[in-house]
């Protein structure tokens, strides 16, 4: 499990960015935010799951906020 803050969230793209506790910046998609909501605010803590992303990529997948 990767935790961390959600460092930022462009709602009109579908995607942002989750900065771990080391630092590492990863991407996700809005598809990737656990509940369904699409959605999720940047400045929250947050945690996922690192997996291969389409393009070959490491991305935070089962993202899920912990506030």
């Amino acid at each position: 499990m990767i935790t961390g803050v959600i460092e930022s969230f462009d709602e009109r793209r579908g995607d942002g960015l989750l900065r771990s506790g080391d630092g590492v910046v990863f991407y996700f998609h809005c598809v990737a935010i656990a509940d369904g909501s699409r959605s999720i605010s940047p400045g929250v803590r947050a945690e996922g799951r690192r997996a291969v992303g389409h393009l070959g990529h490491d991305e935070v997948v089962s993202v899920r906020s912990l506030a």
